[in-house]
């Protein structure tokens, strides 16, 4: 008897064994999917991890229902590292491997796929089997269909690779699709070919337009319009100004004089001149880019520590063009999917097709093709620029990580499991597969600076902005005294004001920071002091003033905006504290004539979402840019000449041990933005507070300052890097039985760790979606075993599932919580 051991997408513990033939047996190999039976009725793709001849004692086997690959599609490499991270954060292996695999790849039985409006498919009948006939034709009078309706339609369970080919065929679609079947509206902007800027070509097509007034105005505008500014000229604009239709526009590219190009692109394709010569590094960044390199060969970890705009990108677009030289793979980590848009424009014209891009906005058949191209070592995926989940594709030759901006705290995941932290486990994956490891950032995480210092990891500094640019200006704004004097309008002090005014008359742009979004966090009654509420979590509804509503940012719940007092009735309704919808409104009335625009969640939704703003704010088409922390993330803007941070004290009261830190590099990154090309930049902090060690560390740009104070801290208090931390999260719609429970628990907890254990205590939302939370903190010193400590939890754990009362309330682990 043979038998072949899965793991399943769901939240189980073990391996599943399955009963295979002997002609399966030798086919099967770890990596590949199947599909199988598993619970009364439900099919899944589980994924095949060992095939052998052991009966397993405690269930009979069942069979496989069928095998979907032809090889497989993961790596042995890539289940140890799942097998790792299922270990190291307190998860299942089916976790991972939901975590890991793209979506289409976990076709299931609950599936449902959707038709693509064809009638006709004349054109396909040669290519469609009689099954894929007989799927179509059962879509009668229905759009959807799911799995186990299309099994009864054949009368048989092995329906997927039928599924398949239809889906090749662009016939069917799976429906995670159908949220993404969105198409972005693309805009059409027009340039002259190479070969008409040259001078006598030019006169040449003038010459030759004689008879065609039309097109001959068409180029002329074209001038007019380059001579006026430098940006990029819409097809639409130039039609309407010449008063000339689409297809006169037309006829002068078929002519070769103009050509027509998108500024948004769907999938990443390359098009344009061949790759240019990477940039020739100034003394500054070519001595970093040779100690980094001699680094790696007594460390596998190097933190590149270099201030804002000293050239990191261009240190690791040399170090990485030399592994790619050798055939190596490389991986560039990037916190936000924010960043990777200007990135890959810079990156496509070092490295052109050698470039791949993976990130979680991008559809599943563009996130498969980039897993495919991986797998069978491609040469257009040598390079993978990506957000956090990039980590999962089957790497087999990685020679370099680069982890940018690694301090961010984007690189955690928190929901749902695994719970990993990117940079992390970045470094064990280099380590598995022999690769080296680069951390940049301008203000590196305590944790990573700590092991820098004690020599765990190799350490280079670049102290210069590049072309020698001066840091910016920062200064400290007291607004409690702006307040007093009366010199505040709205929520910007007379300095900054002036500041701003400057700037834009000088043609230059400005960046305004807010952390918060929104119109205003808190409405209240100034007669009897009421706010609204969110009905399912403890936290006032926010309101949003462009869509008229209150909004709940934690759960989603909206109401409309009260025209008077829930509570008492009055119309005297007041809002309390700003976001950057309030900001932008504000600013809109100060500086009419500016184009002034937002970038928040609300405004980056779509998959093109932060690619228009970026891509308008560095064409010149915003003059002032409002934001939350998206705009921190390593953006590159050369023309941004002032910052202003409007309230720096709401980031340093924030409950949690890592606030201080946070601030200083948001701030600092903030800052970062301004003057990044000749001129020097000014950054404007507004706070209540202004005498507050961070905000004095970060006028000073002292990062080792603010890391030798919050070091002291961490020491007396004993949190990372002293020791590790564990979160447990219990959750449970019942009040009392989450107080009940979460007391056993931490009780329990507090017999083996002693004092080891904080709480349990309600976080500062204690309720969300009508969830009770509680939380407790483990404390690990460094020298104990992690292992164990990790084991006596899990033991705990179970004891506590046991108790029939407690069964029903949700325990989240969460290791390295921070």
């Amino acid at each position: 008897m043979y038998f072949v051991d899965v793991i399943l997408p769901i939240p189980v513990e073990n391996a599943f064994t399955y009963r295979i033939s002997e002609a399966e047996y030798a086919f099967i190999k770890p990596g590949m999917r199947l599909a199988v039976p598993f619970g009364k009725s439900k099919i899944y793709t589980a994924l095949a991890i060992a095939v052998h001849q052991v009966e397993p004692r405690i269930y009979e086997a069942k069979e496989i229902e069928q095998i979907l690959d032809e090889i497989p599609i993961v790596n042995l490499a890539q289940l140890n590292f799942w097998k790792w991270m299922a270990n190291y954060y307190m998860c299942t292996l089916g976790d991972v491997m939901r975590a890991a695999l793209p979506g289409a790849f976990l076709l299931e039985s609950e599936t449902i796929i959707k038709r693509i409006l064809k009638n006709d498919f004349e054109p396909y009948l040669d290519e469609i089997d009689e099954d894929g006939l007989t799927i179509l034709n059962a879509f009668e009078g229905s759009s959807i269909l799911r799995i186990s309706e299309v099994m009864n339609a054949l009368n048989k369970k092995k329906v997927l690779p039928s599924i398949n080919k239809l889906i090749d065929l662009d016939l069917v679609a799976i429906d995670q699709e159908i949220y993404e079947s969105y198409k972005p509206k693309l805009v059409k902007y027009v340039r002259l070919t190479s070969i008409y800027e040259q001078e006598e070509k030019m006169h040449e097509a003038l010459d030759d337009l004689g008879r065609a007034p039309k097109q001959r105005e068409l180029l002329l505008n074209y001038f007019t319009q380059k001579a006026r500014s430098q940006k990029p000229i819409k097809a639409k604009e130039l039609q309407k100004q010449s008063d000339a239709t689409s297809s006169q526009l037309k006829a002068l590219v078929d002519k070769g004089i103009f050509e027509i190009y998108k500024i948004q692109q769907d999938r990443i394709s390359y098009s344009g001149k061949e790759q240019d010569q990477v940039k020739a590094l100034n003394e500054e960044q070519a001595r970093a880019l040779t100690e980094v390199k001699a680094s790696f060969n007594s460390h596998d970890v190097c933190l590149l520590h270099g201030v804002t705009a000293s050239g990191k990108t261009e240190v690791y677009v040399n170090l990485i063009k030399d592994y790619l030289a050798e055939g190596k793979q490389v991986l560039y980590l990037l916190p936000e999917i924010a960043l990777t848009t200007q990135l890959v424009a810079r990156l496509k014209a070092y490295f052109g097709n050698q470039l791949s891009v993976y990130h979680s906005k991008y559809s599943i058949h563009e996130r498969v093709e980039v897993w495919n191209n991986v797998l069978n070592k491609a040469p257009k995926a040598q390079l993978i620029l990506g957000a956090r989940s990039a980590l999962f594709l089957p790497f087999e030759n990685l020679g370099l990580v680069v982890v940018d901006e690694e301090h961010e705290s984007s690189f955690k995941q928190y929901d749902p499991a695994p719970r990993y932290q990117a940079r992390d486990s970045s470094i064990v994956l280099a380590h598995q597969q022999g690769a080296k490891v680069l951390l940049g950032s301008a203000t590196p995480a305590l944790e990573t600076f700590y092991n820098a210092s004690v020599g765990k990891y190799a350490l280079v500094t670049m102290k210069k902005r590049f072309g020698n640019i001066l840091l910016p200006e920062n200064t400290i704004i007291d607004i409690q005294e702006k307040h007093r004097k009366k010199r505040m309008t709205g929520h910007f002090s007379d300095d900054l004001l002036r500041a701003i005014t400057d700037t834009l008359e000088l043609g230059e742009q400005v960046i305004l920071f807010q952390n918060r979004r929104g119109y205003s966090p808190i409405v209240e009654c100034n007669t009897c002091g009421h706010a609204p509420q969110c009905p399912n979590c403890d936290v006032s509804l926010t309101y949003h003033r462009h869509r008229g509503q209150l909004r709940c940012h934690y759960c989603g719940y909206h109401i409309a905006m009260p025209q008077k007092c829930m509570a008492c009735g009055s119309e005297e309704l007041d809002t309390k504290g700003f976001g950057t919808e309030q900001v932008e409104a504000e600013l809109k009335e100060l500086y009419p004539d500016h184009n002034i625009g937002r970038m928040d969640s609300d405004t980056t939704r779509g998959k093109h979402g932060f690619e228009k703003i970026i891509t308008a704010f560095e064409q010149g088409e915003l003059d002032i840019l409002v934001g939350t922390q998206m705009l921190t993330k390593g953006l590159d803007f050369r023309n941004v000449t002032l910052v202003g941070i409007l309230n720096a004290d709401s980031m340093l009261n924030i409950p949690d041990f890592r606030a201080h830190e946070r601030s200083f590099q948001l701030i600092q990154q903030v800052s970062g933005r301004a003057g990044r090309t000749e001129k020097r930049g000014n950054v404007l902090i507004q706070s209540f507070n202004p005498h507050h060690q961070i905000l004095q560390q970060v006028s000073m740009n002292d990062y080792e300052a603010m890391y030798k104070e919050q070091l002291e801290e961490r020491h007396i208090y004993k949190y990372p890097p002293f020791c590790r931390l564990i979160k447990i999260t219990l959750k449970h719609r019942d009040f009392q039985k989450i107080e009940e429970a979460s007391m056993w628990m931490g009780q329990a907890l507090k017999n083996v760790f002693k004092d080891q254990v904080l709480g349990p205590e309600p976080p500062p939302v204690s309720r969300i979606r009508n969830e009770y939370y509680r939380n407790i903190l483990i404390k690990i010193p460094r020298k104990q075993s992690l292992e164990k400590t990790k084991k006596a939890i899990l033991k705990v754990r179970t004891t506590f599932l046991s108790i029939s009362q407690y069964r029903s309330v949700k325990i989240i682990l969460n290791v390295d919580n921070y």
